[in-house]
């Protein structure tokens, strides 16, 4: 056998990480973003009632709403990583979806929330008290929130879970939302621009319309089985095609569930070889193709090369 059939027979336990380790990884993720979002509840609540600023009321309405999300995503990922059973043989995965759907339900209510309150304040504009306490307490906001988010793209990259994903992306716009915070009571408290603290308090809300806007997208993606992304889908393609053996790949159907993939393909080999040969050239192939995708469930049907077919005229 040759040096590239040797490749494809790596055993798994090299692949990557480990479901496990994936699933400490998703688990810790949801109890940082939890801590976090409650440690700041408490310090803008503090600010609020001393400066009176509605961008500050804006960012404590966000982290309100971060706690109620991140709680949604906490019980989701929860949910997702329980193993198939009887009723649901392809796993809980899909529960990280549905809590980004509730996620954006959270987050364009906030948005509104927001909207509204900028607008009544930019009609009776007030003046900034205190504005060294609300600039205090934006900046360990946004230094919590930089750990946070830079955690939560370790987690993605490593899980490719939709729901810290979903997290991450409002928890992003709350880095843009703490700067711009910031901004408005130096220019409201030092240089008294009273109209900056409402103006901040409206592009934040914009912003946290197309992050929900974003986090829906992506949700109805994993809902309606959307394919996995095209570079993902040619690898799977160069990975069956790398073995000596295979003459063709075709019928190839993917989609993702959770930090789960699920990829089904016809694999075309020489007509003449023997059921047993065949089945363990489809096992060297999987093999091959979980050393990339350690937490992909693969089938892979064996057809006769040139055999004719009827197969949905797909892309």
């Amino acid at each position: 056998m040759n040096s590239q059939n040797q490749a494809l027979e790596r055993p798994l336990a090299s692949a990557g990480p480990t479901n496990s380790q994936n699933a400490r990884l998703l688990r810790f993720a949801t109890y940082a973003a939890v801590s976090v979002a409650g440690l700041l509840i408490v310090a803008k609540l503090a600010a609020w009632f001393l400066t009176d600023s509605v961008s500050i009321l804006s960012s404590l309405m966000d982290s309100v709403l971060d706690v109620g999300a991140s709680l949604v995503n906490m019980y989701a990922v929860a949910h997702a990583l329980t193993p198939a059973d009887r009723e649901h043989r392809f796993g809980h995965g899909k529960a990280e979806a549905l809590a980004g759907l509730a996620q954006s339900a959270f987050i364009s209510g906030s948005a509104l929330f927001l909207l509204a309150e900028a607008v009544q304040r930019l009609i009776e504009p007030r003046a900034i008290t205190r504005d060294e306490i609300g600039i205090t307490v934006m900046v360990l906001s946004l230094v919590l929130t930089i750990a946070l988010v830079l955690f939560q793209r370790h987690v993605v990259k490593k899980t490719n879970s939709v729901a810290i994903a979903a997290d991450s992306v409002h928890y992003r716009g709350d880095i843009a939302a703490n700067l711009g915070v910031i901004l408005a009571l130096v220019l409201a408290g030092r240089f008294g621009w009273i109209y900056a603290d409402a103006v901040v308090a409206l592009i934040v809300a914009a912003y946290i319309l197309v992050g929900a806007w974003g986090i829906i997208r992506s949700a109805l993606d994993q809902l309606m089985d959307r394919e996995l992304p095209e570079d993902q889908r040619l690898r799977i393609q160069q990975i069956a095609m790398a073995h000596d053996q295979v003459v063709n790949v075709h019928d190839m159907r993917t989609r993702s569930s959770g930090v789960q993939s699920f990829i089904q393909l016809h694999m075309e080999l020489d007509g003449d070889l023997t059921l047993l040969q065949s089945h363990e050239i489809a096992d060297q192939v999987e093999a091959a193709i979980l050393d990339v995708f350690p937490d992909a469930e693969v089938i892979i049907h064996q057809d006769p090369a040139g055999l004719e077919e009827w197969h949905p005229d797909l892309p």
